[in-house]
């Protein structure tokens, strides 16, 4: 079975999308391919979220915004925006989830702590649906307590 391709999508690429695609990549262990881009890409990382995924572990400092094309969003089986609006491609036959998340720019570490949490149970559940049972008994092994 092909690995899913998913394709993580906000405004800047410098957030939520990263938050998401580092979560994707660590829980889903090799098991989908995972990409995210920006509509309009940011310069850097927002250091707040740089800091609030190291303290799960999480290493996004070598990570940087990158732009949203379109051959990324045809590539990918599901594409989950995070607040692009229109400046997101639309592909007939391509899954399309759109998670409401406030955006960390300028926001307190708590609240990008609040935003990260909510973003890692929504990976959680996206990887439950994309991967088979015994990929989903490695989520919960990684999960902390």
């Amino acid at each position: 079975m092909p690995r899913p391709e998913v394709l993580f999508v906000c405004i800047h690429n410098a957030g939520r999308s990263q938050m998401a695609a580092a979560f994707c990549d660590h829980l889903g262990a090799g098991r989908v391919l995972v990409r995210s881009a920006g509509s309009e890409p940011a310069d850097r990382i927002n250091p707040a979220v740089i800091e609030a995924m190291r303290e799960v572990g999480l290493d996004l400092t070598r990570e940087f915004p990158k732009p949203l094309t379109n051959e990324a969003v045809e590539a990918s089986d599901v594409v989950i925006t995070m607040g692009c609006g229109d400046a997101c491609p639309f592909y007939p036959g391509k899954r399309y989830l759109d998670w409401q998340l406030a955006d960390p720019a300028g926001q307190p570490l708590d609240a990008v702590r609040r935003i990260r949490d909510d973003i890692r149970r929504r990976v959680e559940a996206l990887l439950a649906e994309l991967l088979p049972a015994d990929a989903t008994a490695a989520i919960e092994e990684d999960r902390p307590r």
